[in-house]
């Protein structure tokens, strides 16, 4: 199994961008598949998910209203699209899947198996 993730990069506050992670490996239907990132304060937090076979989307509170994510199981690719952007999202983006994370413990990291590389974005004021 593979994640790239990819579209990361320098904007200014009330930006959008839009990151992308390209899976191998997997059939997504059968995974959740979301995204973490990493700050100075937090190793591993929480972003947005899929839940296993795409049905529903968890958001994380700080990003509800201004991120969505999608996927294209064609294609193998899920997407973070970010709006409105904030210094405080500056963050190291992952991507993540998992084949056995329940409902419950969608955000909690230790429950992914496989991590893409991660993507810095950059929110300048």
């Amino acid at each position: 199994v593979q994640l790239q993730a990819s579209g990361g990069g320098m904007v200014q506050a009330g930006d959008s961008l839009r990151l992308s992670c390209a899976a191998s490996g997997i059939t997504l239907s059968r995974y959740a598949l979301g995204w973490f990132r990493r700050t100075p304060e937090k190793e591993r937090e929480f972003v947005a998910t899929f839940t296993r076979g795409g049905g529903n989307t968890v958001y994380a509170d700080s990003v509800k209203g201004r991120f969505t994510i999608s996927r294209d199981n064609a294609k193998k690719m899920v997407y973070l699209q970010m709006n409105s952007l904030k210094p405080e999202d500056t963050a190291v983006y992952y991507c993540a899947a998992s084949s056995r994370v329940i409902y419950s413990s969608l955000s909690d990291s230790r429950c992914y198996d496989h991590w893409g590389q991660g993507t810095l974005v950059t929110v300048s004021s």
